[in-house]
């Protein structure tokens, strides 16, 4: 396998979410291998979009429900696809089963949005949240159908591909956790690190287009950030996000100490600077790259057990968790005041980078299963039952659908 295919539903933006993280790693990772890569979207790009083509990589604007995708995938003729996200697969996955019927095709979670999505249904309604919510969710029902219909789905989140397996009895073979791939933190580096005192504040990040980051901003300011200010007179909490829309401009508050920054080139930087990392998530899934990104940078967090789900397998717990706001003030004044505590959060962090996260141990593994895989795709294909059932012509409502809408189109 040397010819990649990465449709994406976005242009990589990795200095505004963890998806653009995400994907500049796998972009990353499949540059080492020496593959030529090849990324496509029909998405327009941004100011934050990366410059994919000053790495190296052919980029190609590419249109929904149109046939010059199939000239475009005959021309490049890809040895492997990969999917962004499973609403992708949907648009594209038909298309390449006929023009690349070869190509090893990989779905790209980020996170299990039918979970997300779940669990925000359930919050609106003031219900507990159960597995049950998830199952009865109609995108589970397709997302489940892209996996399926997919030779192998990435997965971050070790939970999440107990959640399938157990859940739905998804088979194995077809779910792979690999998790942030990320440098390891050097001996050298944490030495560099900033000391406990030479820290203050406390920070909360996250894209504005994220609806999870965007409760988690009211949920700090309305419940969490008056019990931490009371017993903090000094310290202050820094919002930083790009697209941070109106209703979280409008929560900036100098006299309650609640800044709202916005977007920032370099975080990193600041969060060196910063003594506490405040991730109140009430909903979500997959694992969050605001957490790594503190760890990164020797700042432990305050989150919650969504925030923390499927991060820590094994080792150590490197933050800490609550669920109620009383809980999680107490839990940050008690961090960002007893400094013992804080380097114990520190040292475990880094040791979860290294053991967990680390792109050296788990790149190889990777690409060696990819090896594996494509030497025996064509025996892999016929012990997925499902996934050809999802193929049929019967099963393929998406492929009509967007066979008459190209045919509508045409003049």
């Amino acid at each position: 396998m040397k010819k990649v295919l990465f449709i994406g539903y976005l242009w990589p933006e990795p200095k505004t979410t963890a998806a653009g993280h995400r994907m500049m790693q796998l972009l990353g990772a499949f540059q080492e291998q020496n593959f030529e890569i090849v990324f496509a979207t029909t998405a327009s790009k941004t100011q934050y979009s990366e410059d994919l083509s000053s790495l190296g990589i052919q980029t190609e604007a590419i249109v929904l429900n149109d046939e010059s995708f199939d000239v475009f995938v005959n021309k490049i003729a890809p040895d492997m696809v990969i999917f962004d996200r499973f609403m992708v697969e949907e648009q594209f996955g038909w298309r390449l089963a006929e023009a690349a019927p070869n190509a090893l095709r990989i779905l790209n979670t980020e996170d299990l949005h039918s979970l997300r999505n779940s669990r925000q249904l359930a919050l609106k309604k003031g219900e507990e949240f159960t597995t049950t919510h998830w199952l009865e969710n109609d995108l589970t029902k397709r997302e489940v159908a892209s996996i399926y219909r997919s030779d192998l789905t990435l997965l971050v989140s070790h939970f999440e591909k107990q959640l399938l397996k157990e859940a739905l009895d998804v088979p194995e073979q077809l779910l792979y956790h690999l998790p942030f791939l990320l440098e390891e933190i050097s001996g050298c580096s944490q030495e560099v690190f900033p000391a406990f005192e030479d820290r203050r504040d406390f920070i909360c990040f996250g894209n504005g287009k994220h609806e999870p980051n965007v409760d988690a901003i009211r949920y700090l300011k309305q419940d969490i950030w008056p019990l931490i200010k009371k017993d903090l007179p000094e310290a202050q909490v820094h919002i930083y996000g790009a697209y941070l829309p109106q209703q979280v401009q409008e929560l900036h508050q100098p006299k309650d100490r609640f800044l709202i920054k916005g977007w920032i080139a370099d975080l990193d930087t600041v969060l060196e600077q910063t003594r506490i990392n405040l991730a109140p998530l009430r909903f979500g899934a997959g694992i969050k790259g605001k957490l790594s990104q503190a760890m990164q940078n020797g700042t432990p967090s305050v989150t919650t057990s969504i925030g923390a789900e499927g991060m820590f397998a094994g080792l150590p717990i490197p933050v800490e968790i609550a669920d109620t706001p009383e809980a999680f003030a107490q839990k940050a004044i008690a961090l960002y005041t007893k400094k013992i505590d804080w380097t114990a959060k520190q040292e475990e962090g880094i040791e979860t980078i290294n053991q967990l996260y680390s792109k050296q141990q788990l790149i190889p593994a990777f690409f060696e299963s990819l090896n594996s895989l494509y030497k025996g795709l064509a025996m892999h294909r016929k012990q997925n039952f499902i996934g050809a059932l999802l193929q049929h012509q019967t099963m393929a409502s998406t492929k009509y659908m967007s066979k008459w809408i190209e045919a509508k189109n045409k003049p």
